[in-house]
């Protein structure tokens, strides 16, 4: 008799293999951001520049060297990313970079990127930083200047800055053109419709009046 077991277990595998894979590999050299053209419809990436017409300064930006205002918000974090549009020969790349400025014991709370692993250096300062994996394990480490970090794709993670005099400053690199980033406190607690009271009262196990002040607190 034909074992047909092994096809069968085999087929959904590479499909979830192929389904969880980063960026799609670009099909030539570069597809350098063509800014002028109106996208049209909706598809992964940018439209591509005539490849005759791509110059040096298409694969070159100065965005990451301005200090972001990390008064902008109450965690007091301010994060500065390069796109198809400000450094457009990262177009089809499969990476993002990130600027991030952290105030005096400021926090870039709890958050995950669904499409990218991060790995971020910090320039200067002291962070402690950290990821959650699916088990609830904590992985929590300080760093200092010149030291790295690896978040894993999809994890929940944080960066506090332990210093309550002096900023941080750390740069990121991420596997995807289009990272995501979901905040877990405004994903919670500030968004559009609202989640009812009830389910936020017994998941956080909080009163009706904490879920008023939480979602004020974050402008709500």
């Amino acid at each position: 008799m034909r074992n047909t077991f092994l096809p069968k277990i085999l087929l959904p595998l590479i499909l979830l293999i192929e389904v969880a894979q980063s960026d799609p590999d670009p099909l030539q050299d570069f597809c350098v951001t063509d800014v002028a053209t109106t996208q049209p419809f909706f598809f992964n990436g940018a439209p591509c520049l005539d490849p005759a017409l791509a110059i040096p300064s298409h694969f070159t930006t100065s965005i990451l060297s301005k200090a972001g205002n990390t008064g902008a918000n109450p965690f007091g974090f301010n994060v500065t990313l390069t796109n198809a549009k400000n450094l457009p020969g990262s177009n089809t790349q499969g990476l993002t970079m990130a600027r991030i400025d952290i105030a005096p014991n400021g926090l870039m709370p709890p958050h995950s990127h669904p499409r990218a692993s991060e790995v971020t250096l910090l320039l200067s300062g002291n962070l402690l930083v950290g990821f959650v994996d699916t088990s609830n394990r904590l992985f929590t480490q300080q760093l200092r200047a010149g030291d790295s970090f690896v978040f894993p794709r999809g994890m929940l993670h944080y960066l506090y800055n332990l210093n309550s005099l002096a900023p941080a400053l750390a740069v990121s690199g991420l596997s995807s053109q289009n990272p995501g980033a979901q905040l877990s406190p405004l994903a919670n607690f500030v968004m559009k419709p609202m989640i009812i009271d009830d389910v936020l009262k017994k998941s956080f196990q909080i009163s009706a009046k904490d879920v008023e002040r939480i979602r004020k607190n974050l402008g709500g």
